[in-house]
């Protein structure tokens, strides 16, 4: 029935009930008629009305990191999947990995172009490839978000699912940063600093600010990140993007080795009489001001290194009189003189430690190093145990949880 003849129909109904001889002031059919044409109206106008709610919802939600900056953006170097939720996830690929000679798994290493799990896994990289510079441990244990090497076309940056599945979530960046927890990414694109959220495979939220030519970012603070302003002298920006774009923080930090639990970054300094290497600890509420500092051991301007998940250590490269050797750094003894250990051959790449407070890293030699603190406060310095199978100049890569 058309609605010509269902309003046809309603007419005659009314009509027929309403028998009188004098005219009606109102008619009863046009009244009903008028009201349902009036109740769809407003359930039309409703629904609107909520879509358009949603929608700005959601909006507000993509850019509410953009909008003090006042334009957020979807970078140029985010490529992401646009069919990876169209498709479902590879199954597993399990690869036999190099063994290395550790007798117990407290990290996943990435061996060439396999990851292998503390648990056992064997997760073939073959999306990723063996370029893999470090690497970190998604929360909740989603993942892995896994670092590449720089080429010619910058770095990139994948996340690999424990299913072994990888998605790209940045190609072509200059140099990338994690937070601890690897819920947000900070990166260098042409003359502009970004930083972005992580959620699941994507990156989302981005938001981005001009910096001078040799800035780049080094870590975060909590939601803070932590820019060098030039890697050829002291001192650091601060970029919050909520709170407007960086500041200079007037530190004479020369190296930033990461962030402690208490918030304060642990830096290397230039301090004392005559101006030597001091470990300070720097407060980026206040402007990376020195909190405690102590001078002693010797350690490299722009070496690897990294604190533990307590914050107590500080795994960092210096020398033992004339040897290069990796050391280990008491933070919460700075001062007057820093208690520091020779911990082993120098560090060679990213240093992941458990929470245990046990560390990992790769020596020159391709070797993969373990030091545990207690036995190198005995006085007993970590020894490289070989891994079998890797081919010649790779690395093996450790991973750390910093649950």
């Amino acid at each position: 029935m058309t609605e010509d003849e269902l309003e046809q129909a309603v007419r005659e109904a009314f009509t027929r009930r309403v028998a009188v001889t004098r005219p009606l002031v109102a008619d009863p059919a046009g009244l009903a008629i008028r009201r349902a044409d009036r109740t769809r109206r407003q359930r039309m106008l409703v629904g609107v009305a909520l879509a358009a709610v949603t929608t700005v919802t959601v909006s507000a939600g993509m850019v509410q990191l953009g909008q003090q900056q006042g334009r957020p953006t979807h970078p140029t170097v985010v490529l992401g999947d646009p069919y990876a939720s169209s498709r479902p996830d590879p199954t597993p690929q399990l690869s036999a990995a190099p063994q290395a000679a550790l007798g117990r798994g407290e990290v996943d290493l990435i061996l060439n172009d396999v990851l292998a799990t503390s648990g056992g896994q064997r997760l073939a990289l073959s999306d990723v490839g063996p370029a893999a510079e470090r690497a970190q441990r998604l929360p909740d244990g989603a993942g892995w978000a896994v670092v590449g090497a720089p080429t010619t076309a910058g770095r990139s940056l994948w996340i690999v699912l424990p299913q072994g599945s990888a998605h790209l979530l940045l190609a072509g960046a200059g140099d990338i940063v994690l937070s601890p927890d690897a819920r947000q990414v900070a990166w260098r694109e042409g003359a502009e600093l970004v930083v972005a959220g992580i959620v699941g495979t994507q990156v989302v939220a981005a938001v981005r600010t001009p910096v001078p030519p040799a800035a780049v970012p080094v870590g975060f603070a909590g939601d803070t990140v932590l820019v060098r302003l030039d890697p050829g002298r002291p001192g650091h920006a601060l970029w919050r993007p909520v709170a407007g774009p960086p500041r200079a923080a007037g530190d004479l930090a020369q190296h930033i080795y990461g962030t402690r639990p208490d918030g304060l970054a642990v830096a290397l300094v230039s301090a004392g009489t005559p101006r030597r290497p001091c470990v300070a600890l720097l407060d980026p509420a206040r402007d990376l001001a020195p909190v405690r500092t102590g001078c002693g051991p010797t350690l490299d301007g722009d070496g690897p290194g990294a604190v533990s998940a307590d914050g107590r250590w500080l795994l960092a490269n210096g020398k033992v009189g004339r040897e290069d050797r990796a050391l280990l750094v008491d933070l919460d003894r700075l001062a007057p003189d820093p208690a520091t250990r020779p911990a082993g051959p120098p560090v060679a790449g990213p240093v992941a430690w458990t929470p245990q407070g046990t560390a990992y890293y790769s020596d020159t030699a391709g070797a993969l190093v373990r030091v545990e603190v207690s036995r190198v406060l005995d006085g007993e310095a970590a020894a490289p145990a070989p891994v079998n199978g890797l081919p010649a100049g790779e690395r093996p890569v450790p991973v750390g949880d910093d649950r």
